[in-house]
């Protein structure tokens, strides 16, 4: 039995505080993993001060600086990021995009044929790609694609985001959490992932997967958002949106847009100018206003009477609709767009970013899952998955879709795809999977010359390498590894083990490894699936050791479960991707999630114990 010691207690202690952190978010969580391991490195220095001045017997040992950066050199992380590259690589010659099209052909009209399109598309390319960048590639497809089919966006985007979670179980490099675990596998067991190692046992929980999500899951899905006809009526725009014409007695006359109608005191936003048979959308700010000009705006009836009376303009009767606004050019003028992980804009809001000026853009309404905001929205805060509507020039939303800050939910004509590197960038990635596979060179390796390759023969530019990296998520790799490390270190996994085993008693050990399954599962869908992975994987091993059972099997469940967070929009980056362009409700991750989350502990359970033993 370990003894507890104060080593221990000041591990669980800042374990408490990461999981309090994680599930918050006070702070980005990348901002928490370092903060982790800062504290880790200083806990032995500042308990040799208080040793001097005789409050401590002897200092605490913890993990020396060497091992506390020892994330940022780590073969995991340096792996993730190369695979972000790799991933990138593809999405660039619009691979994808050619993929979607041609679905769109075979689906038609038809909800179970879109749905099981989406499910067969993103499961194996999930295996090959990171999930999360699959699901962000193929989010504006599926929305076009229950668009043209007259589905609702709902029926589809959930099913996206889960199989991508069983789908990027199906190789090593289909996800963070795998490529991380097997490091540490290799760390405490000798015995790291190879390439398909898990591939039989991710093939059945994909197919256990896809024929919920086909049936059961398919009635559970709720139907948020109706079939879309309008971008207006689907965000309920209808009392927000009007036009006003300026008199001849107005005080806004000769004025500049700016100064009159962008800097008012009154919470209305102005879409565009309709001068005569002209449209102009942003940047309006420099132009003169004149007699007769008509301005579409956003505002609240109420707010609209004092402003009419207040800049002398009239009330002009039309409905303004998607069609109304997108008669300013050729392309599209109204899209929605979810704030991506990592996005600059994360604790922003429309004032403090000047999000007008910086994308030529006006947002018209928020969703936050099924919150819709059209009030005051210069004052909201923005989080990941929040979902926009905007307005702007086509232009200004093909530079969105480039951004790395955004995921536009619809897809955009992009004319800079490298359709010619197609045959190269799979051929790049075919081969890191072949020199993994045959262990050639680790993993690590063939992932980084993979990237080096992209580069090379021109997929990608030099300067799009550093714009593909999900730089919170290596920072949140790098900071979390020293966690794991002082676990081992101070005894705090082997006492979690022995907590395990003893509860454990009643159970078989078939029980015990679907306790793991179960237990970490939970962790996950509150907290990061890198962290649930560092925290429970040195637990595992140290059981399984005790009970004399085959710890690698217990690091798959840990594996699997950690990468399979069905029950909250916060357990996995893809379930907050699609949260607010599903309209979704916390309660329906639940309600379809839950039933999944059980079958997959039983299937993944009795599938490991039949192809790995026990």
């Amino acid at each position: 039995m370990v003894t507890l010691t104060p080593g221990i207690v000041v591990v669980f202690a800042l374990i408490l505080v990461a999981l309090v952190l994680f599930a918050t978010e006070p702070v980005p969580v990348d901002v928490t993993a370092i903060s982790v391991m800062v504290a880790l490195m200083l806990v032995e220095p500042v308990s040799g001060l208080f040793v001097d001045v005789g409050l401590l017997g002897a200092p605490v040992p913890m993990v020396s600086p060497e091992e506390g950066l020892s994330g940022f050199a780590n073969a995991a992380t340096l792996t993730v990021l190369a695979m972000f590259i790799l991933s990138e690589g593809v999405q660039r010659t619009g691979i994808v995009q050619k993929l979607g099209a041609f679905i769109s052909q075979y689906t038609a009209d038809s909800e179970s044929r879109q749905l099981a399109a989406t499910i067969g598309v993103v499961g194996p390319i999930s295996g090959f790609i990171n999930n999360t960048a699959a699901v962000a590639i193929l989010l504006p497809m599926v929305t076009d694609l229950a668009e043209r089919g007259g589905t609702s966006p709902s029926k589809l985007l959930l099913p996206l985001s889960y199989a991508s979670m069983f789908g990027g179980m199906l190789t090593l490099i289909g996800t963070s959490t795998n490529i991380l675990a097997s490091e540490l596998a290799d760390r405490l067991l000798g015995e790291p992932f190879g390439m398909f190692e898990f591939t039989q046992l991710g093939l059945v929980v994909s197919l256990v997967g896809t024929v919920y999500l086909l049936t059961l899951g398919r009635l559970l899905t709720p139907e948020r958002i109706k079939p879309r006809v309008d971008l207006t009526e689907e965000f309920e725009m209808a009392d927000y949106l009007t036009e006003v014409r300026v008199r001849e007695d107005s005080p806004l006359v000769g004025m500049r847009v700016s100064e009159a109608l962008v800097e008012t005191d009154f919470d209305v936003d102005l879409l565009q100018l309709i001068r005569g048979d002209q449209v102009f959308l942003e940047p309006l700010g420099p132009k003169e206003i004149q007699v007769g000009d008509v301005f579409a705006l956003r505002t609240d009836r109420t707010t609209l009477v004092g402003f009419l009376d207040a800049e002398g303009l009239d009330l002009v009767p039309v409905t303004v609709d998607e069609a109304e606004l997108e008669t300013a050019g050729e392309g599209q003028n109204l899209v929605e767009v979810v704030i991506a992980p990592g996005s600059s804009l994360v604790g922003e809001s429309l004032a403090t970013s000047r999000f007008r000026q910086r994308y030529d853009a006006t947002v018209l309404a928020l969703r936050r899952g099924g919150e819709l905001v059209r009030r005051r929205l210069d004052r909201v805060q923005f989080r990941v998955g929040d979902t926009l509507l905007v307005q702007a020039a086509t232009e200004s939303i093909e530079r969105m879709d480039q951004n790395r800050d955004f995921i536009v939910a619809q897809e955009v004509e992009r004319h800079d795809f490298r359709e010619s590197k197609i045959p190269v960038a799979i051929g790049i990635v075919a081969v890191v999977v072949a020199l993994a596979a045959i262990d050639f060179v680790p993993i690590v390796v063939s992932a980084l010359a993979g990237a080096v390759a992209m580069v090379a023969t021109r997929c990608l530019r030099p300067t799009e390498i550093y714009d593909a990296v999900q730089w919170d998520v290596v920072f949140l790799l790098a900071g979390v590894i020293p966690l794991g490390i002082a676990m081992e270190r101070t005894g705090a996994a082997e006492l979690l083990a022995d907590a395990v085993v003893t509860s454990a008693t009643l159970l078989p050990l078939v029980g015990v490894l679907g306790l793991f399954y179960v237990v970490t599962a939970l962790l996950t869908n509150v907290i990061s699936n890198n962290a649930s992975v560092v925290l429970m994987v040195p637990v595992a091993v140290e059981a399984a050791t005790t009970l004399g059972a085959n710890a690698f099997s217990f690091v798959l469940a840990v594996t699997f479960a950690a990468s399979t967070a069905f029950m909250t929009p916060v357990g996995y980056q893809t379930n907050l991707f699609v949260y607010g362009p599903g309209g979704y409700r916390f309660t329906d991750y639940i309600r379809v999630g839950g039933p999944m989350q059980l079958v997959f502990a039983v299937v993944t359970t009795l599938g490991i114990v039949f192809f790995f033993g026990l």
